[in-house]
């Protein structure tokens, strides 16, 4: 496994054989890695693998069972509550429900962790709030119903809400997932566009090897695999964790790694199927042989 992560550059986050069971299971086990400052670091695997676990023992959702998590090399546990929101901001996959909340409310609640939930927004505030709306490209919403708006545009206002918030670290727990294609690029082009350390969970492996500087693959709770996109998405890799057959190219425009897919699994899989009703039928012909030979023989 590479060091890359912690052997160079400014950790802002490091995390040391970080392990969490659930339900009499090993979800995270033994985890170790590092996370610089100012960098887009993409979490990568299959499902289950534990990725969304990890983000959750990095925004304190859920408390590890052994190891820790630091940020500035304090222990995130041991900061208080107020100061850890004004440094990690936090965007999820399925969008929060906001009920009767305009956009513009909902880009204020960045405000809390610095003014408090029943502070009045000043108008420097405002101005703050109304920059962020425009910086994601939805002045002309700012008004409208945050419930009405499309899939990426509140992912969109919830990185609007994250910028005013004014965070050292932003984290998005696949955010893009049931967004279109062109909402997926814009909303990680956006998060990569601020200038913080941005940590992400992927599903799609090519979106994340042009956003990020480093990547971390996780397979049954075990980090397997980290560093840079040339040196994780490897053919092998692919296989190893994901069970595809893919070939890995660079990228016409940036040259870094493309993945391109071979198909044909389902057939397999049926000739799996196959050769196991096969395997058992021989099998069951080969003992009822056997019964028919000790019967006449009796």
């Amino acid at each position: 496994m590479s060091n890359t992560l912690s052997s160079s550059g400014k950790s802002l986050i490091s995390v040391r054989q970080l392990s969490w069971h659930a339900d009499g299971k090993v979800i995270l086990d033994d985890i170790s890695f590092s996370v610089e400052q100012g960098s887009f670091t993409g979490i990568l695997g299959p499902n289950g693998a534990g990725k969304s676990s990890l983000l959750r023992c990095l925004y304190r959702f859920v408390k590890p069972d052994s190891g820790y998590v630091s940020l500035h090399q304090d222990d995130i546990w041991e900061i208080s509550a107020n100061d850890y929101a004004q440094q990690i901001a936090v965007v999820l996959q399925e969008s929060p429900s906001h009920f009767n909340l305009t956009v513009f409310d909902v880009v204020a609640l960045g405000l809390i962790p610095h003014k408090g939930l029943f502070t009045r927004a000043q108008v420097n505030d405002r101005d703050k709030i109304n920059r962020a709306i425009a910086q994601v490209g939805l002045a002309d919403k700012a008004g409208q119903s945050f419930e009405h708006l499309s899939g990426g545009e509140k992912q969109r206002a919830l990185i609007a809400r994250a910028i005013v918030q004014s965070p050292s670290v932003l984290i998005m727990d696949e955010p893009t997932s049931h967004l279109d294609v062109r909402y997926q690029i814009q909303v990680m082009e956006l998060a990569k566009s601020l200038g913080i350390t941005v940590i992400a969970s992927f599903h799609d492996l090519n979106l994340a090897s042009a956003m990020c500087d480093n990547l971390l693959v996780l397979d049954k709770g075990k980090l397997i695999s980290e560093g840079s996109p040339k040196m994780v998405l490897t053919s092998k890799m692919l296989s190893d964790v994901f069970g595809v057959c893919a070939q890995v190219t660079e990228h016409p425009q940036h040259n870094v790694p493309h993945i391109t897919y071979y198909y044909g699994y389902l057939s397999k899989e049926q000739d799996k199927a196959q050769a196991k009703v096969h395997t058992e039928r021989l099998a069951k012909q080969q003992i009822d042989t056997k019964t028919s030979d000790k019967g006449s023989k009796a």
